[in-house]
């Protein structure tokens, strides 16, 4: 499913049309993104966690040389399915 298909979803579950339904994933998103800039944990009961996680600096290598690269400590969003969902998965 693409962000088109996601909202053409939303639109027909909510009785919304597609702007609108546009306009609430869009804010959504957003709002998830400003949470995890400043570094909270955004909880969706039942759905799943969203996070940021730390990536330490390592030593990696250039697959076309082989020679040895350092790759720089950063920063990276995560997501761990709740109970709810994952069950739905199965």
């Amino acid at each position: 499913m693409n962000k088109a298909e996601l909202i053409t979803a939303i639109g027909n579950g909510a009785g919304i049309n597609k702007a609108e339904a546009g306009k609430a994933l869009d804010s959504f998103i957003t709002a998830i993104e400003k949470a995890l800039k400043k570094g909270d944990k955004v909880t969706l009961v039942g759905f799943g966690t969203f996070s940021v996680g730390k990536r330490n600096a390592r030593t990696g290598r250039n697959p076309k040389t082989g020679k040895p690269i350092k790759i720089a400590a950063k920063k990276v969003a995560k997501f761990k399915p709740g109970k709810g969902l994952a069950d739905k998965v199965k």
